[in-house]
């Protein structure tokens, strides 16, 4: 990331800009970066030194890979205003290169030239240079765009591709500064941190989004569908790269007190789907009912339960997995704030009962439209079993509940299916483990 210039101007983004609507759309992204280990050891001043300048030595090529992407969209604007826009910005990444020298010589980053590029700096520099390349989905193949307006569109798809690295350090900036002690002064890194929270990064991010805003004024409800996937895109990436560190020190978020195993028993709570589990398991139980399901409704066996023939199943679920996407949005989006707004108890109870509502009403249409009816325990088991977990889940779920010093209780939750599909996930082994040490896995809401 560049060194910021020596500028000053607003901070805060317009509330109905595109760029602002983006960034507080993707929060959750930006939650992710504030507590990735590397980041929270940063900010502690505990990383380890060889860690920083890993991570430092790979903004060369982000910077190398930004002054190339804005000389192709300054050629693909048409708009002579856009251009210098655009053209003062690739300037900044360029003053950044030469002051990034004497940044990595006060770090003692001497290795940099030697330092091969990662690949999750691999990946967004590419993500970024295709996109400003033209290689867009939905977007005409390059070379073959027929009107200077049809590569103007590329202009603003590069710009959505490169604001959210910059708003995700400007955010980093001022949140970690807001930490800090003022009167500490032997903080390793409060110089980086001072660079992305001082008035100048902040300018030039604000800057950029604005840039962002007005070459999007003209684009189709289309064309602004594809901004936002490549924003979205860009922001994953980046929380990739932050995940991506290699840190050998021991991390753990800090506890709001300190934990004494003789006097108190440690609650850790874990979602089920999509942290434990790579998919959701809802999906996977409701593929299970749709094979084991009769091809029509003729010729079930007397005696049985009547159900939907596969294809009802199959149109039904699909009908429900929408509405459950799109009513999910928006309880999300009812629930947080406008502004940034201190911790509030009763703000996050009414917030968690308003999700809690919206699940219990999810719940109740698929009990209700009977998609699930019929299934037994083992299609539940089976689909238990079919479940892929993420990479060493098991494994740290094993150390909390063998580490006898620790005194912890675990607790799986799910927001909608039966313990026994959460215990088929798991090894008997592992699974022993948790019924003897953590009583029992917990489901707080069944809706099966």
């Amino acid at each position: 990331m560049a060194i910021p210039p020596k500028s000053v101007g607003a901070v805060i983004p317009t509330e109905d800009g595109l760029a602002s609507r983006f960034w507080i759309k993707f929060r959750r992204e930006s939650v992710l970066s504030l507590y990735s280990p590397f980041v929270v050891c940063l900010a502690s001043g505990s990383l380890e030194i060889d860690t920083f300048r890993h991570c430092i030595a790979q903004d060369v090529h982000f910077l190398k890979a930004f002054a190339q992407a804005y000389e192709l969209a300054e050629d693909c604007a048409d708009d002579d205003d856009a251009k210098l826009a655009i053209s003062k910005l690739r300037k900044g990444v360029l003053e950044a290169l030469k002051l990034h020298n004497s940044f990595v010589q006060e770090w003692g980053l001497d290795f940099v030239k030697e330092c091969p590029v990662n690949s999750a700096t691999l990946k967004y520099t590419e993500f970024v240079l295709a996109t400003a390349s033209g290689k867009v989905e939905g977007l005409k193949a390059p070379g073959k765009l027929d009107t200077p307006f049809e590569k103007t569109k590329i202009a603003a798809y590069t710009l959505g591709a490169m604001t959210p690295c910059m708003r995700l350090y400007a955010f980093l900036g001022k949140e970690l500064e807001a930490v800090l002690d003022p009167n500490e002064h032997d903080h390793p890194y409060k110089k980086w941190i001072g660079n992305y929270s001082s008035e100048g990064f902040q300018a030039t991010t604000l800057q950029t989004e604005d840039l962002l805003d007005k070459l999007s004024v003209s684009l189709t409800g289309e064309e602004l569908n594809i901004i936002e996937k490549l924003y979205h895109q860009a922001m994953k990436l980046e929380i990739e790269f932050f995940y991506a560190q290699t840190l050998t020190q021991p991390t753990v978020i800090p506890l709001t007190k300190e934990h004494d195993p003789a006097r108190n028993r440690l609650m850790i709570f874990s979602d089920f789907d999509l942290t434990c589990t790579v998919v959701d398991s809802s999906a996977i139980l409701a593929e299970i009912a749709i094979v084991t399901a009769p091809k029509s409704d003729q010729n079930q066996p007397e005696g049985q339960i009547t159900r939907m023939s596969s294809s009802e199943l199959r149109n039904t679920w699909g009908e429900l997995s929408q509405q459950y996407t799109e009513e999910y949005e928006q309880c999300i989006e009812s629930m947080l704030p406008s502004d940034k707004e201190e911790f509030n108890y009763e703000t996050l109870h009414t917030a968690l009962e308003k999700l809690s509502d919206f699940e219990k009403r999810a719940n109740s249409r698929v009990i209700e439209s009977g998609v699930l009816k019929g299934l037994n325990f083992e299609d539940i088991k089976r689909a238990g079993e079919r479940l892929i977990l993420q990479d060493g889940c098991t494994n740290f779920l094993q150390k909390i509940v063998k580490d006898e010093n620790l005194n912890a209780n675990v607790h799986l939750l799910s927001y909608c299916w039966c313990g026994d599909l959460i215990r088929a996930a798991f090894s008997s082994e592992t699974e022993s483990l948790f019924v003897s040490k953590s009583n029992q896995f917990v489901d707080l809401k069944q809706g099966v």
